[in-house]
């Protein structure tokens, strides 16, 4: 089939390479522009545009698609489907009525549950115990358009969002792969979504890291996989700022923030209680849990707390 594909991070970049390698014509790619990384500000190229220019792919990297440019190029195309997968910018009317099949989105959530910026994230911290991935066909809303096709997948007890991120972008390549050669032979169905069954996957941001032990071990623990890697959970110890990045529940139980084991090192919660398994003082970089107590010299758990 005769693609244009936009999309921009690591998790888009799956479901181009599935497309390529499932002979379909990528015509073209859309992504976000370059940005400034890492200490010295270097330009670096997004995911996507990587595996584009290293498939001989032409590269589109607009700031707007509101000034009629990007139109005029997909119109030259004349794809019969745009893919999008995480591209990061909102299509207006002109460009989604264009391709003849229409514009597909590749989004990680079982629609209609968690529209929005950060599924994955929210899945893991209300604690879901299943999420997917949703082929749906565009429109103007928030990925508020007719779904085409599902997958869905278990969610491990202990993975973290990040885990879990790498699983759905493979999960959603099989899925667009699937979603093409159904609308090639005809085959898909549009279902509606109910909107009372939906609900809104806002951005994180930094603000939500601090752990609050008065929660219950299960809200504690979804919070530590599910803002992993990024903003990452976090807690004070003697005044100096924890992250903790990987935990375990535990059945114990205690004054919530109090210390109940050192080997391994076990926090009382609201109900219940976790253990710490890895965690990143500040100003170091990711240890295990034995390490980081090692390295406070203290003999008794009433010697710390976290907060």
């Amino acid at each position: 089939m005769k693609i244009v594909f936009m999309g921009t991070p690591e998790f888009a970049v799956p479901c181009l390479k599935a497309l390529i390698d499932d002979g379909n014509d990528i015509e073209a790619v859309f992504t976000q522009p370059d940005k400034p990384k890492g200490r010295g500000y270097t330009m670096t190229p997004p995911p996507v545009k990587v595996c584009a220019m290293e498939n001989g792919i032409p590269v589109y990297q607009p700031t707007t698609l509101k000034d009629g440019e990007a139109l005029k190029i997909i119109s030259g195309i004349a794809p019969e489907m745009i893919v999008v997968v995480a591209y990061g910018k909102i299509l207006p009317k002109e460009i989604l009525e264009l391709p003849e099949k229409g514009c597909v989105n590749v989004h990680a959530s079982l629609l209609p549950m968690y529209r929005g910026a950060a599924p994955i994230q929210w899945a893991v911290l209300d604690g879901q115990k299943k999420t997917g991935v949703t082929a749906m066909l565009m429109d103007v809303g928030l990925d508020t358009g007719d779904m085409l096709m599902k997958s869905e997948l278990d969610i491990g007890e202990n993975e973290t969002a990040d885990e879990l991120h790498d699983r759905l972008s493979e999960l959603g390549a099989e899925l667009i792969v699937k979603t093409v050669h159904a609308a090639e032979e005809g085959r898909l169905v549009r279902e509606k979504q109910d909107d009372s069954k939906s609900c809104y996957a806002s951005m994180l941001t930094k603000e939500m890291s601090r752990i609050d032990f008065s929660k219950t071990a299960e809200e504690v623990h979804n919070k530590v996989r599910g803002l992993n890697s990024w903003p990452g959970a976090s807690a004070a110890v003697g005044g100096k700022r924890i992250k903790i990045h990987r935990t375990i529940v535990r059945n114990e139980s205690g004054e919530p923030g109090q210390v109940l084991s050192l080997e391994p090192l076990i926090v009382a919660c609201g109900k219940g209680a976790v253990e710490l398994v890895e965690v990143q003082p500040e100003g170091k970089k990711k240890m295990p849990a034995a390490a980081f107590v090692n390295g406070l010299h203290c003999n008794s758990p009433k010697d710390i707390r976290f907060e």
